[in-house]
């Protein structure tokens, strides 16, 4: 269907695409879509890819705006550019670059290492797919100035993306970031882009680094003693298609475990993710194959790893047999619990410690740390802040863990990204300790609760696709900002924060104060009784997210199932007060 009237921008930018530059397939498909005049058109060519919370990410096909050949060659050209400005004294930059499961994955990973090497960059290439957090690992271990992971996480498969990252092995932040995309956007033509030359430059890697990483994650466990005995727990665990289908069963089998069972349709690695819809963890449906095996081998503990194996989430069983998906508040909790309690048994607390977490992640990882005197660092939403903070506390502070709701963990500060094949191990030992205790996983969540405070957290997301989606959703922010909730669901709004102007009101106080924390389009409204609503644009996906969270009590823990009905309810009158539909 055409359109009546293209932006003359975006009708000159595709234009511009059917230079002799660009190969005669690419030139056809623009071609086309200019006779078209059609939605594709504008969706492919009224903007460039930017980089977000997760790096550069989009669908993969023909355009500025998609993930091709020549978005990938000039995003890597425009690194190279900014890695010879930022390090003029360095005698030879190196660089590492993996790549997941997805479609083109491995292309478009070999595109960016021929660009690096055609500008004299030393680069270490995967010999083949690898996970996310092993990717971090190789930046640190082969002291690279940068490193370059191809996925696009758990998006759906028409997706793919590029997350860069620095010296320390966190994904780019600021300056870097912006300055990468200013000498981006300098690249006016793919004629600027070296696609080839100095092959010499790239060096395969692969085994050895494999080794290494395994090898450091192993040193990570804190019961090694407490795993000999129940070496037996039923573990299940599915790779989703993804690059965990060698390293998490392996990591499994080194911390001591020996009943690990896989979903075997699940642990080929497949970019077209055939059997789910989407391969998000966070989603019960991705989980499904691995529920069912569960519940026919009478598992302890589900495990499930997304395509780049960063994130992982966690299913459990209850007091009745029910199998339960802990969203990734509850299994950060867990895990945070339970390397504070290890670190103090231990006697490896000195003061110094700290743990992380995003602001849109619950508050109970705070008052678990409260509870042993460990600070806890707020850092905005995206792991490359988490890993920000390591990097500047240290040597002088140290890190034991940390999260974010969206199934995202960290242990130790050898990566610097979440690390979904360390935390798959970290999350059975804790399960092993807490069955040395004759506790349940999801026991043990309730005990926490009733020490600390019930916490109840829901996202919501809403999709808005495309142009148009993304004003839309700017338009909602704006109404936000101007017309901000004095009463949510009859509770009063008694404080709202605003990162993005950077300003903190307190309403009953008539009181305000700044953020230390850089600019962010995110608002937060806290409510009467400590329940908390987050609103945030995507800066991976074309969607607004909202996060929802109420506190409670849990004085009675055999009342559990009682309070959490009423906290459910409660939690669901506010969403619903919201009107997001």
């Amino acid at each position: 269907m055409s359109i009546s009237h293209i932006e003359p921008h975006i009708l000159n930018t595709a234009q511009s695409w059917l230079s002799e530059y660009y190969d005669p397939e690419t030139r056809e498909a623009v071609q086309k879509m200019i006779d078209e005049q059609g939605a594709d058109l504008v969706e492919s060519f009224y903007r460039n890819l930017e980089f977000g919370t997760g790096g550069l990410r989009g669908i993969m096909g023909t355009g500025t705006n998609r993930m091709n050949k020549y978005t990938v060659g000039t995003a890597t050209q425009g690194l190279a550019n900014y890695l010879k400005k930022a390090l003029p004294d360095e005698p030879q930059l190196k660089a590492a670059i993996a790549f997941d499961s997805r479609n083109k994955s491995e292309y478009f990973a070999r595109i960016a290492a021929e660009v690096l090497a055609a500008n004299g960059v030393k680069v270490y290439l995967f010999d083949s797919l690898r996970p996310t957090p092993e990717l971090s690992f190789a930046v640190r271990t082969l002291k690279c100035h940068t490193g370059i992971v191809i996925t696009a996480s758990h998006n759906p498969k028409e997706y793919n993306g590029y997350k860069v990252y620095w010296s320390d092995g966190g994904q780019l932040v600021p300056p870097h970031d912006k300055n990468v995309i200013a000498e981006v956007l300098k690249i006016k033509s793919v004629a600027d882009v070296k696609f080839s030359g100095n092959e010499q430059n790239i060096e395969i890697i692969g085994e050895q680094i494999d080794n290494a990483y395994l090898d450091t994650l192993k040193s990570l466990s804190l019961s090694p003693e407490i795993i000999k005995k129940q070496h037996d727990l039923k573990i299940v665990y599915t790779a989703i298609h993804g690059t965990g289908y060698r390293l998490v069963p392996e990591v499994l089998k080194r911390f001591g475990f020996t009943n690990v069972l896989t979903v075997e349709e699940q642990m080929k690695p497949d970019g077209n993710f055939p059997t789910v819809i989407s391969p998000n963890p966070e989603e019960k449906a991705a989980m499904q194959m691995a529920l069912e095996l569960a519940r026919k081998e009478n598992a302890d503990i589900i495990l499930a790893t997304d395509p780049d194996a960063d994130r992982v989430g966690m299913g459990v069983r209850d007091d009745n047999g029910k199998y339960v998906l802990l969203n990734g508040n509850q299994s950060a909790s867990l895990l945070i619990y339970y390397l504070l309690t290890q670190w103090k048994n231990k006697g490896k607390l000195t003061g110094n410690e700290f743990i992380a977490k995003t602001i849109v992640t619950s508050e109970l990882l705070k008052d678990i740390a409260d509870s042993y005197q460990v600070e806890t660092f707020d850092v905005l939403t995206g792991f490359k802040y988490i890993a920000e903070v390591i990097r500047e506390n240290e040597p002088e502070k140290k890190f034991i863990g940390g999260g974010e709701e969206s199934y995202g963990y960290l242990i130790g500060d050898v990566v610097r990204d979440k690390d979904a094949v360390a935390s798959c191990a970290m999350l059975c030992e804790t399960a092993a300790w807490a069955r040395e205790q004759g506790l349940s996983m999801y026991q043990l969540l309730i005990n926490i609760y009733h020490e600390y405070g019930f916490y109840l957290e829901e996202l919501v997301s809403i999709t808005k696709k495309g142009k148009s989606g993304a004003e839309e959703i700017q338009q909602m922010m704006e109404g936000y900002r101007s017309r901000p909730p004095k009463e949510i669901n009859g509770i009063q709004v008694i404080k709202i924060k605003d990162y993005l102007l950077q300003k903190e009101q307190n309403l009953l106080k008539g009181a305000t104060k700044p953020i230390d924390l850089p600019k962010s389009d995110v608002l937060q409204f806290y409510l009467e009784g400590g329940s908390k609503i987050t609103v945030r644009p995507s800066g991976t996906e074309p969607k607004i997210k909202f996060y929802f969270g109420v506190k409670g009590d849990l004085p009675d823990k055999n009342k559990f199932e009682e309070v959490n009905r009423g906290m459910r309810n409660k939690l669901e009158g506010i969403i619903e007060a919201m009107n997001l539909k």
